[in-house]
Formats: structure tokens, C-alpha cells, sequence
């Protein structure tokens, strides 16, 4: 290695390759080797020779990619995309990795940032600005330029999309993530180079993925749901939608179990979170 590359992580796990020259492989099966980071490429050596991808390569870090039953044996690993290859890399503590990769990348970089650009659903107006990204286990922190620290918590994201938007005189990729800021939900943008969002994204999709918004819940617990993200206060909640208290409480209760709301105080103060979020944002806009 030269004097400007720093090794970050050296492990022993295993290896293959899904995807090459843009034409997915069926017959893959898995390979021991050492998998070694540095902050300019991911090197895994096996018995068969030795692997390199540079880290301007990386375009997306994905979770599970199911080809065989072969790869499917291997419970814990990720994907890595580099321009028609996929890669798959497993090893012990998988998470740790994906963290010091996305950090090998991210760390550092300057991205655009406008925050909040939504706020309880309504547009703000801010404007655009520089931040610099710096990723640690569970928060995404952006320095502002002027000033101001802004910081996502990875399992507080309701919901991550990707676009396509005009600014600042260009069309450039925008990654829109919902999370909350001092109780209230609102809607971080984040824009930069291809690469930089789409590793932002698959840091923010951990949390997307948790907080999935997939439970059948009745109308009641869904109108229950959407009056508090209107901000009805939950002791409000029984006289606003003519509901008996009782059954409010018991309505509680089951969405606190199934992780949509959390307890707050005893006395049933109730918050949204992540999931809850998601389930009130989906049915106002089914109304």
C-alpha cells in the first residue's frame, strides 16, 4: 500500500461474484478468502487469485441478492455493485463492515443538504446548502456550512425515495428521507454525486427497511394513527374521533405491541414512531 492508503479492515470470510460483465451467473457458489479495506479499495484475496475494487467503483451496497440455493445458505452478507459486477462478501461481523465501507466512502465528502425541506407535511421554505457527511454506527451527521449540525438516526427513518430534481441550475439526484426533528415529522433532502447518494440511501434504508409500514391494522386504529400525526394530542384523541376511551386505550395498547407507537408516560401519552408514521402518512393519502 502507498503512504496515502489506510488499511481499515482486514477479516476473514467469504466471497462471490453474482453478476460479471453485466450478465448474472447462475452456477455461483461461495469462496474463503481475506477481505481487506483500505480508504481506496476493497481487496479480497482466495485460493483462485485476488479480487480488487476500487472504491470510485461502488455504486450501491446493497442488503441480500438471492441467486441459488447455494447463496442462499450464507444468511448474513451484502451486495456490492461496482459498474457490471455485483459482488458478495460475508463475514463475521457483516454490519461492522458495511459501516467502515460506507465510511470509507462517505466520510468526508460534501453533499447538498436542505433541511427541513418538509415539515408536518408542509413545504418549507429553506434553501440549499453545503454540508460534509460523516457516517458513525446508527446516525448520518452533516455539518452544515453555516454552521448547524444536522443528524438522522438510521432507525428513527420512516421512509427513504429517490428523485430527480432541478437545482441550483441542474438536474441532479436527490434522496428524501422522513424522520423526526424535536417531535415533529419532517423531510431531510439530500443531493450529490451518483455515488455519494446512492450510498447515503443504502445507509438510510436500514432504517426504511425496519420501520416498513406493512400491518393490517382496522379503520379505528388507522384513524387513531392519523389523528395524532395531524397533532391531535392522544388525550384528545376519544372526544376527537367520538371513540370511547376505553377503546382507545385498548387500541393503545395493541399498536404499542405491534411497535407503531411508544409509550411515553404511564398515564397513556402516547408518540408515533417510525412505522406509526409511515401507516398515517399512507392512509391520508389514500383518503
Amino acid at each position: 500500500m502507498s503512504k496515502s492508503e489506510q488499511k481499515l479492515a482486514d477479516v476473514t470470510g467469504q466471497f462471490t461474484q453474482v453478476v460479471r460483465d453485466g450478465r448474472k451467473l447462475s452456477d455461483t457458489d461461495w469462496s474463503n478468502g481475506r477481505i481487506i479495506l483500505s480508504n481506496k479499495r476493497v481487496v479480497i484475496a482466495t485460493n483462485s487469485g485476488k479480487r480488487t475494487i476500487a472504491l470510485p467503483q461502488i455504486q450501491s451496497i446493497r442488503g441480500r441478492y438471492d441467486v441459488n440455493q447455494t447463496v442462499a445458505k450464507v444468511s448474513d452478507y451484502i451486495s456490492i455493485n461496482a459498474g457490471n459486477n455485483v459482488y458478495l462478501v460475508s463475514m463475521g461481523n457483516v454490519e461492522e463492515f458495511e459501516l467502515q465501507l460506507q465510511k470509507a466512502i462517505l466520510d468526508g465528502e460534501i453533499v447538498l443538504i436542505k433541511h427541513p425541506a418538509v415539515k408536518g407535511g408542509v413545504v418549507q421554505e429553506t434553501s440549499w446548502e453545503k454540508a460534509r457527511v460523516k457516517i458513525n454506527e446508527g446516525v448520518a451527521n452533516f455539518a452544515v456550512e453555516s454552521g448547524s449540525l444536522v443528524q438522522i438516526e438510521v432507525d428513527d427513518v420512516g421512509t427513504v425515495e429517490s428523485d430527480e430534481r432541478q437545482i441550483r441550475g441542474q438536474e441532479r439526484p436527490v434522496i428524501e428521507a422522513e424522520h423526526t426533528k424535536e417531535g415533529s415529522s419532517v423531510q431531510t433532502y439530500l443531493s450529490g454525486g451518483a455515488q455519494n447518494c446512492a450510498i447515503l440511501k443504502s445507509v438510510l434504508d436500514r432504517g426504511a427497511e425496519k420501520n416498513s409500514s406493512q400491518i393490517d391494522l382496522s379503520g379505528k386504529e388507522e384513524e387513531v394513527l392519523m389523528a395524532i400525526y395531524s397533532g391531535v394530542s392522544p388525550f384528545e384523541v376519544p372526544e376527537f374521533l367520538d371513540i370511547d376511551t376505553d377503546e382507545v386505550e385498548e387500541i393503545y395498547e395493541r399498536l404499542v405491541e405491534l411497535d407503531v407507537l411508544e409509550e411515553v408516560r404511564i398515564r397513556r401519552e402516547v408518540a408515533l414512531k417510525p412505522r406509526g408514521r409511515n401507516i398515517a402518512s399512507e392512509a391520508m393519502s389514500s383518503k
